[in-house]
């Protein structure tokens, strides 16, 4: 039997393919793969952030019972930080136009 060069350039052809055709399917299972590995740890990557953003809140804003408010009596209120004094009134808005109804 004699290979003629169009037998062998359908083989190597033929070749091609299938080293193609395996690179897409290893390409496809990694990404199943890695669908399936995201979903088995994403509930722990969720909790770790949903805690840490807990007590990075809790830092910034502190435990209100913590804080040694508690020496004052009942009913009795402090202010802290007073507003600067700033009257606005003389603000500018625009003019009044009056109108009147077109039937």
């Amino acid at each position: 039997m004699v290979f003629l060069p169009t037998n062998l350039y359908f083989w190597t052809e033929f070749e091609n393919m299938m080293t193609f055709l395996k690179t897409i399917l290893i390409i496809i299972l990694a990404l199943y793969a890695i669908k399936f590995i995201f979903r088995l740890l994403m509930p722990y990557i969720l909790r770790y952030i949903s805690k840490k953003a807990g007590q990075q809140f809790e830092q910034f804003f502190g435990n209100p019972s913590s804080t040694g408010n508690t020496t004052q009596p009942k009913g009795k209120v402090t202010i802290e930080n007073m507003p600067p004094n700033q009257h606005s009134t003389s603000k500018k808005v625009g003019e009044y136009v009056d109108y009147e109804e077109v039937e």
